[in-house]
């Protein structure tokens, strides 16, 4: 069709079927967009350039962080008997609960009937500092001078699911960005060879994909898996015979038909996105092999980690690729420890005391190491370390009847008192902040809910939580929702 008869057609009046194809073809503004694509094929004018979503932007105000690191030990942890120390528990250790906490909601439990439960673990002072940390975690103990340690965090959910939502996307519901997707879409990626947001899972999550989802953000946003067992990367090695030459035409062919098929088709965030990861997944056949092999790296570092110790390979080398992701400039690192196999995460139901000694061994050593080779690299001040769950557990026991024998140690599902820590990414560590009752049900001195975390992620990354939204369905959206305060990071650097 030639510009003339383009012209014409801008300016015919047809009879409008609906208003969806009123909108599709009306002259005007929308007219004008089809004009310009025109006359740039043409050569008239200039083509608009084009627009890479995953371009590095630049933050709301100056960052302290550039890079996170987070470490979530999936089913929840117990603040009880890691990092927040209840001596009184041990004291009333099978008393009842006091009658102001009976009417608390739990998912298994009756708080008016369970007694409670002293922790078996000992705490101990650290560092200068003198945080206590319990004898679970003798290895990170060492850092608590580079911790900032959250006590008094909380949120609305005692299920997992909805608890593993609120923890990744602020929402208990699905459908919503996860906060790896948000920082990606505030700040973009520092690497134009790796995806600027990995996930490294333990066989899943109990909310499934949605928790590193990118929600109603356009997909490209959204987390790369690297795989457990085998292959960490699906399909990254070229095709056998198939030259680099060869393999950037059949791409560049691919594109083009992709981008005709997008164009009728603008709202379609799929297909945007599959169309970016097919260069990146190029340029990773290159960037990615070289990621995972490790057989460079020296045996001082892979000892650091715990990788040639079978306790703590798994986590030990998610450890260590964290580290070298942040090296090649990904933006946003999670790391699952426990999964939906045989569930054998942190969900400690029943005995719950041997639960912890069995996942905090997997990861001591690690998170650990982790540490110390970001500080000894220059990397720890500008990567933020976060470490947290989908909530805490009670300090009574559980009430499931395991094996009809009654209560067996377990501890329930707590979202109304946990502990976070945060280490790195500008933040002067060898701090407590808030806590939780005498018993470590409630938190009580200056709580800090989950949206007030997430605030505070993106406000050490340097983006104000309030101005980060995204127009969806007629409303602008944002990670914390209404919610949300980032005055905590005051107390963290």
């Amino acid at each position: 069709m030639s510009t003339e008869s383009l012209w014409r057609l801008l300016h015919h009046s047809p009879h409008y079927s609906s208003r969806r194809d009123f909108l599709a073809h009306a002259g005007g503004g929308f007219g004008m967009v089809a004009l310009s694509a025109m006359l740039q094929q043409e050569g008239l004018i200039a083509a608009a350039p084009e627009v890479n979503p995953l371009a590095p932007k630049r933050p709301h105000f100056p960052a302290k962080a550039k890079h996170v690191i987070y470490l979530f030990m999936h089913g929840g942890p117990s603040h009880i008997d890691t990092f927040d120390p209840k001596p009184l528990l041990g004291k009333l250790n099978g008393q009842q609960l006091p009658e102001s906490l009976r009417n608390v909601r739990l998912q298994f439990t009756n708080a008016a009937e369970a007694p409670l439960l002293a922790s078996q673990r000992k705490f101990a002072r650290h560092g200068q500092s003198g945080i206590e940390v319990s004898d679970l975690f003798p290895n990170v103990a060492r850092f608590v001078d580079d911790l900032a340690v959250i006590r008094s965090c909380h949120h609305e959910a005692f299920v997992h699911g909805m608890a593993l939502n609120l923890m990744n996307t602020g929402s208990p519901r699905m459908g919503f960005p996860s906060v790896g997707s948000w920082i990606v879409y505030g700040l973009g990626s520092e690497s134009q060879n790796l995806p600027a947001y990995m996930v490294m899972l333990e066989g899943g999550t109990k909310a499934g994909p949605p928790v590193y989802g990118s929600g109603f953000l356009p997909a490209t946003y959204q987390g790369t898996v690297l795989r457990d067992k085998g292959e960490p990367f699906l399909n990254i090695r070229p095709p056998a015979g198939m030259s680099p030459d060869e393999q950037r035409d059949l791409l560049a062919n691919v594109k083009w038909f992709d981008e005709q098929h997008l164009a009728g088709r603008q709202d379609d965030s799929n297909l945007s996105a599959r169309i970016s990861a097919y260069e990146l997944a190029f340029r990773m056949q290159i960037n990615a092999p070289e990621l995972v092999d490790l057989s460079k790296e020296a045996g001082e570092t892979r000892a650091l980690y715990g990788i040639d110790e079978e306790g703590t390979r798994a986590f030990g080398t998610k450890c260590l690729l964290a580290r070298r992701m942040v090296e090649r400039g990904v933006r946003f690192i999670q790391l699952y420890s426990g999964g939906l196999l045989n569930g054998d995460d942190w969900d400690g139901h029943a005995e719950c005391d041997k639960n912890h000694q069995r996942m905090a061994a997997r990861v001591d050593k690690p998170i650990a190491g982790l540490l110390e080779d970001l500080k000894r690299r220059g990397l720890l001040e500008s990567t933020l370390v976060i470490w947290g769950g989908d909530f805490g557990r009670t300090p009574i026991t559980d009430g499931q009847l395991r094996d009809g024998g009654g209560y067996r140690g377990g501890r329930d599902h707590n979202p109304y008192g946990f502990t976070m820590w945060m280490s790195g990414g500008g933040i002067k560590g060898g701090k407590v902040i808030g806590a939780t009752d005498e018993i470590g049900f409630k938190a009580v001195q200056d709580p800090v809910h989950i949206n007030d975390i997430h605030a505070t992620i993106l406000g050490l990354l340097g983006l104000d939580h309030k101005k980060l939204t995204y127009l969806f369905q007629g409303r602008n959206f944002r990670l914390t929702d209404v919610g949300g305060e980032n005055n905590l990071v005051s107390h963290l650097v």
